[in-house]
């Protein structure tokens, strides 16, 4: 449980540190409305996914591959999310 709780804290605090590192991005590219929408999702998205190393590291151990593999991590990244 206590391993729960620290993976929750540390999943929320990299998905902070993420975003603000996406609004960094936006302001420095200079970017507005809705390229700026546009860019915040890719952003935010692409740094979830690279952030959900866990995950990835289940996939692996379990030698999964392919099909098996998208729909485990579809799986558990969800199950990450509705942990935070």
């Amino acid at each position: 449980m206590k391993s729960l709780i620290a993976f929750v804290a540390i999943a929320f605090a990299a998905s902070s540190a993420f975003a603000a590192d996406c609004a960094a991005q936006a302001a420095e590219k200079k970017l507005a409305g809705a390229a700026k929408n546009s860019f915040m999702k890719k952003c935010e998205k692409d740094s979830q996914g690279a952030g959900n190393a866990e995950c990835a590291a289940k996939a692996k151990e379990k030698k999964l591959a392919g099909a098996a593999k998208n729909s485990f991590m579809k799986k558990c990244e969800a199950d990450a999310n509705a942990a935070k």
